[in-house]
């Protein structure tokens, strides 16, 4: 779950470009096409966390994270450097043990190989960030993620226990009343991790479980909704859930939350809003960004007999905008306990919360000082200082800057 907004057939229309495809019922997903980028959409994210172990009692949790958005549909380039679409990164790694969470971001346009989403080359990637898939073993599919910074560095091999999981209904997932405001969502919800983490000069061969969520959408987000809640939970007994709440302005989860329980064969079952509650518990407040977040979780979903406690593994776990170019979010590792009937059950998984520290706003600011206008492109929430333009100036090392 992440990041978008409203009404882009107005700014289209006014500037004369072709409007993106929305979100809606009837979509044919086919594999591996749909693990790769959907350009007739306006935003699209591949998530990639998880929870790893080195064996000896060091745990971490990690996140790479790859977002696309559009600027203009099918514009021819008028060269490799026009910025037709952006490209950013976010990649974290949560040192449990020394209390330490290490992010980075990354910007950049597609330029001459420097970021993209390509099925041709079978990888995503953002600069030296990347998720290559090898497809030999068809019915298990493997990638590898590799990403770096000067403090840390991440190198896992992945492989998929279970089929892709489409959620929603008529794959759609809703996220407000009206056509289109629904995104087309995927996940891999075991992936087995088997590689490297390092921190400074300690490498740690570690072990453990990630989770991958991929979304394309154009308009998804309505006027009253701030933010949401997410969680992946990846339980012992080898089930998932992936549950969210879109949070309207007075705090509370609105109709449009929903989920999905994937069973231990890989069979998916959707949940409607009035199959689950999420309860808010104990507050963290961000010393950095000033916002609070509730980090402690209370779940159930009496028609699968689940009481589950969500506890972040660490509290400090907020990505903060370096640039302003994305939201500031919390997003971390956590482990879950509780009930499923009168099993008890335990797990590990991430959660994701958005809109605490401001709105989600994904339209255009217009002054850069105004509260957004909701029409059109998530390019101007996303990158608030960019033109209407694709052919906007750049540096020659192909990173967007400046305000």
């Amino acid at each position: 779950m992440k990041f978008r907004w409203i009404v882009i057939a107005c700014l289209a229309a006014a500037l004369g470009l072709p409007a993106f495809e929305l979100a809606v019922p009837g979509y044919e997903f086919e594999f591996p096409r749909d693990h790769f980028e959907h350009p007739e959409f306006e935003i699209e994210w591949w998530y990639y966390t998880g929870n790893l172990d080195d064996g000896e009692g060091r745990r971490f949790g990690f996140e790479l994270t790859f977002f696309r958005v559009s600027v203009e549909r099918d514009s021819p380039p008028e060269s490799a450097w026009d910025v037709g679409q952006v490209y950013l990164a976010h990649f974290a790694v949560t040192d449990i043990a020394a209390g330490r969470f290490h992010r980075a971001e990354r910007v950049n346009r597609a330029g001459p190989g420097l970021a993209g989403a390509s099925r041709l080359q079978s990888r995503i990637w953002n600069g030296n960030w990347s998720a290559a898939w090898d497809f030999t073993d068809a019915a298990h599919p493997s990638q590898r993620l590799r990403a770096l910074t000067e403090e840390v560095s991440l190198d896992l091999s992945l492989r998929s226990a279970k089929p892709p999981v489409v959620h929603g209904v008529d794959g759609v997932s809703r996220k407000a009343a009206g056509k289109g405001r629904a995104s087309h969502y995927i996940s891999l919800t075991r992936l087995h991790a088997e590689g490297t983490v390092a921190i400074g000069d300690a490498a740690f061969a570690v072990t453990g479980s990630a989770w991958m969520d991929h979304e394309f959408s154009t308009d998804s987000m309505g006027p009253n909704q701030v933010g949401w809640d997410w969680m992946s939970v990846q339980l012992d007994d080898g089930t998932e859930l992936m549950l969210y709440g879109m949070r309207d302005r007075d705090g509370r989860h609105g109709e449009f939350s929903s989920g999905t329980f994937v069973d231990a064969d890989g069979r998916p079952r959707h949940l409607d809003a009035a199959e689950f509650s999420l309860v808010p518990g104990r507050t963290w407040r961000s010393r950095e960004t000033g916002a609070e977040y509730p980090v402690a979780w209370n779940v159930e979903i009496p028609s699968l007999g689940f009481r589950l406690a969500c506890e972040p593994l660490m509290d400090g776990q907020e990505v903060v905008s370096e640039r302003g170019s994305t939201p500031t979010y919390w997003e971390g590792a956590v482990r879950y306990s509780g009930k499923r009937l009168n099993a008890n059950v335990a797990g590990v998984g991430y959660l994701e919360m958005t809109g605490y520290e401001q709105p989600v706003w994904l339209g255009l600011r217009g002054d850069g000082k105004s509260p957004p206008v909701r029409i059109g492109s998530s390019l101007g929430r996303w990158l608030p200082w960019a033109k209407l333009s694709t052919r906007a100036k750049f540096p020659a090392n192909g990173h967007l800057c400046g305000r």
